[in-house]
């Protein structure tokens, strides 16, 4: 990754135009043709510099659901039940942390009811109990990463 993309990555956080031409529009701002800066996003994810590259959208605002999702997992075992957690499309994103509670995810569905399925089958599959905490009250903190 090149100052460039640091620059592009920082910017497109703060927003995506929503124009006719979105991605020449970002182009333009940094001094690059709209073909380079799609070469260039496409490359970051080619190399898993960013995971995604998309809209955000509010699940429980178009019927459905998220939460936030833990589990103890043998550190033997963490890349293997990562690969089972993050195989399904309805996880948003996981990460390991340093607790007993080691795997967290987060998971955004398109019903409610989809939570309980979802989570009770990454239980069956990965053998390990699965601790769900859903949304009681949500806050805008406005979070970016600047890279």
């Amino acid at each position: 990754m090149d100052e460039l993309d640091r620059k592009i990555i920082n910017d497109l956080q703060a927003g995506f135009p929503l124009t006719e031409q979105p991605y020449a529009e970002v182009a333009a701002r940094h001094g690059i043709t709209e073909s380079e800066l799609l070469s260039r996003l496409q490359q970051l994810l080619d190399n898993k510099t960013l995971s995604r590259f998309g809209p955000m959208y509010d699940a429980e605002k178009l019927g459905g659901a998220f939460t936030l999702a833990a589990m103890q997992v043998p550190e033997q075992d963490f890349d293997k039940v990562a690969e089972v957690v993050n195989s399904y499309a309805e996880v948003a994103h996981n990460y390991q942390r340093d607790h007993q509670f080691n795997m967290w995810y987060v998971l955004a569905t398109e019903t409610p009811d989809q939570i309980n399925l979802v989570n009770r089958d990454i239980e069956k599959r990965t053998g390990l109990k699965v601790f769900s905490m859903p949304k009681l009250t949500e806050y805008y903190i406005g979070l970016q990463l600047p890279v």
